[in-house]
């Protein structure tokens, strides 16, 4: 197995399905996805058995009981049930390009993680996008894109298709390369050594924590925004406040201080289980 997707989800079921549909046509196959669900209910379980029994890919369901917001928890658990050395992290909401997987593997490097972004839509498109689209790869056209509903700016430049130019752009661009939960990759060896996600963490931030860690620890980041590509489907944000955001930001700010690497509430909790 040359690695292994994290897809972090809740109750979500179309945009689930729009997502592993766009995983069932990856370029490179040798890779299996562990759904990491924090407490959804019976509908998304039908959706992740439907799939397991129609893919050549393994799909492992990890789910935990709804208590909350406890993203960092179950991404934990998932990382522990992965079968593979190398983990590449997205959301539910987040369809992949068909050479998604195959450019994660491109560029893994030793030493370092990868720091991919998205290409976000209006609500109109996401609804507008059917699995049709994604097997065909409609929905990766910048004419089709316009067609339905995204406004014609340089941000879908994003999706070229063009591997000079995005080398090119991902060298340019001036957005950090930060670990960024909806499309960033590294070795588990590494994410083990810092043990994992921090489960002090709410919403806001909580994958950037784990880089800012990654980088105390020694390891570096390569920008491939341009190179793996995903279409990110909107969607409402309730878990946001101002408090989460500031209790997220003072752990941030101790981390970075004081070099922190290894958090003790994270991920070795589960090695027994």
């Amino acid at each position: 197995m040359k690695l292994s997707v994290i897809i972090t989800t809740y109750n979500s079921e179309e945009w689930l399905q729009k997502v592993l549909v766009g995983y069932s046509v990856q370029t490179e196959p040798n890779f299996e996805v562990v759904i990491a669900d924090d407490g959804s209910t019976e509908k998304t379980k039908a959706i992740i058995e439907s799939f397991q029994s129609q893919f050549k890919f393994p799909i492992v369901h990890v789910w935990q009981e709804d208590n909350g917001f406890q993203k960092c928890k179950i991404l934990n658990k998932a990382i522990l049930k992965t079968n593979s050395d190398y983990l590449l992290f997205s959301d539910g909401d987040c369809i992949p390009r068909k050479d998604f997987v195959a450019q994660h593997l491109k560029h893994q490097e030793e030493g370092y993680f990868l720091s991919g972004g998205y290409f976000k839509l209006p609500m109109e498109t996401s609804l507008k996008i059917s699995l049709e689209n994604i097997q065909k790869q409609d929905c990766f056209s910048i004419s089709w894109l316009i067609k339905n509903g995204v406004s014609k700016t340089f941000k879908l430049s994003k999706l070229t298709k063009i591997s000079l130019f995005a080398t090119f752009m991902n060298w340019l661009t001036p957005t950090k390369r930060t670990f960024n939960g909806h499309n960033t990759s590294c070795f588990k060896k590494d994410l083990v050594a810092v043990n994992g996600f921090n489960e002090e963490m709410q919403y806001g931030g909580l994958d950037r924590e784990v880089g800012e860690r990654l980088f105390n620890f020694g390891i570096l980041s390569k920008q491939i925004r341009y190179s793996a590509v995903c279409l990110h489907l909107d969607h409402k944000r309730g878990y946001a406040t101002p408090e989460t955001w500031e209790k997220n930001n003072t752990i941030r700010n101790f981390n970075k201080k004081h070099n922190v690497t290894f958090i003790e509430n994270g991920l070795s909790k589960y090695l027994n289980e």
